[in-house]
C-alpha cells in the first residue's frame, strides 16, 4: 500500500469526499418536501444519519438546525429524533418554536396573516422598519397572483413626536443639540417608513381591488418592548434591549443608546397552542385596545 494512500492506523482511506452538513440538509429536505417523511412523523436518529451520510454526528446536528430554522423539523435540539414539523414550511409557534430574531420570524408570519381572507394587524414598536420589511414578502405575492386577500386592516402604535424619547438617546447627558439632532434622526425614520408602509398597502386598492385600511396612532412613551397580533390568533413579542454604539451626526461621532429592532428576538405565541399561549393572546388584544382607546392620540407622519 503506498503511503499516499493509508491512515496513520494503516487503514486504507475513503476516496469519496466527505459529505457536508448542507448536503445532509438538502437530501432530508427533499424527503420532506417530497412526501417521503410525512408531517408529524420522526425522522432517523442522529446516529442512523451519520452512518447513512457517512459524517459525524456534529454535521448531522448542524444540518438538523438547518432544517428547524426552515421551519420542516421540530425538536432538533433535544435529544429524542427530530419530527417533520405539522405543516413543513409554515413557522411554529406555541411551546415548541424556537425564537428568533424579528428579521426572521416576523416576514413568514406576516405572509402566513395574508392568507386569510381578511387580514387583521395590530403593531407596536418605536418605528415600523420591522413591518415595512415585512410586508414585502405578501405584497410579492399579491403581485404575482400566488395570493389575494379580500379586506386588510393594519393598526400602529408609534411613540409620539411630543415626548421625549428614553432612547434613541445621547449616552453624554450634556450633548445640547446632539440630542436634538438624534431625536430628529429617529423621527425621519418613524416618518418615511410608515409613509412607505402605508403607501404600499393601499396601492393594492387600485391595482388588485383589496379593501385596505392603514391607521396610525401616537403613544405618549417609549415602548420598551415590540409586539405584533395577527389575525386575532397570534401575538409576537420582543424586547427592545439598549445596546451602546456610535452614529455619525454632522460629521461627528456621537455614543448613544439605542435598541436594533430588528435583532430584537421574536417570541410567538399562538391562540389553541395550550392554556399559556391562548391567555397571552388574548390579553395582548386587551392591552392593545387598552391603549388604542384610552392615552393614544392622532399620528400625522410629517416634521
Amino acid at each position: 500500500m503506498e503511503p499516499k494512500h493509508a491512515s496513520a492506523t494503516g487503514r486504507k482511506r475513503s476516496q469519496r469526499p466527505q459529505t457536508s452538513h448542507r448536503e445532509v440538509a438538502a437530501a432530508l429536505r427533499a424527503r420532506i418536501t417530497s412526501g417521503e417523511l410525512r408531517p408529524g412523523q420522526r425522522i432517523p436518529t442522529q446516529a442512523k444519519l451519520a452512518d447513512e451520510f457517512g459524517v459525524e454526528r456534529g454535521a448531522v446536528r448542524q444540518a438538523l438546525r438547518i432544517l428547524q430554522s426552515e421551519h420542516l423539523l421540530t425538536n432538533a435540539s433535544k435529544g429524542a429524533p427530530a419530527t417533520v414539523a405539522p405543516e413543513p414550511g409554515r413557522p411554529v409557534t406555541g411551546p415548541e418554536a424556537v425564537p428568533q430574531p424579528t428579521m426572521v420570524t416576523l416576514g413568514p408570519r406576516i405572509a402566513a396573516a395574508f392568507a386569510a381572507p381578511h387580514v387583521e394587524i395590530d403593531a407596536l414598536c418605536l418605528t415600523s422598519v420591522s413591518l415595512t420589511l415585512a410586508i414585502g414578502e405578501p405584497l410579492r405575492r399579491i403581485h404575482a397572483g400566488r395570493m389575494k386577500p379580500a379586506k386588510v386592516d393594519m393598526r400602529i402604535l408609534l411613540p409620539s413626536r411630543d415626548i421625549p424619547l428614553a432612547f434613541p438617546t445621547p449616552v453624554d447627558e450634556a450633548s445640547g443639540d446632539f440630542d436634538v439632532q438624534l431625536r430628529r434622526r429617529w423621527l425621519d425614520q418613524r416618518n418615511a417608513q410608515g409613509q412607505v408602509l402605508r403607501h404600499n398597502l393601499l396601492a393594492l386598492r387600485s391595482t388588485h381591488g383589496i379593501d385596505v385600511q392603514v391607521t396610525f396612532r401616537a403613544l405618549p412613551f417609549t415602548p420598551p418592548v415590540k409586539l405584533y397580533l395577527l389575525n386575532g390568533t397570534e401575538a409576537l413579542f420582543a424586547y427592545y434591549t439598549l445596546t451602546r454604539s456610535e452614529v455619525e451626526i454632522g460629521q461627528r461621532q456621537l455614543e448613544m443608546y439605542d435598541a436594533p429592532g430588528i435583532q430584537s428576538t421574536l417570541f410567538a405565541f399562538e391562540q389553541g397552542a395550550g392554556l399559556r399561549d391562548t391567555t397571552f393572546v388574548e390579553q395582548s388584544h386587551v392591552w392593545f385596545n387598552a391603549l388604542w382607546e384610552t392615552i393614544s392620540s392622532e399620528l400625522t407622519l410629517t416634521t
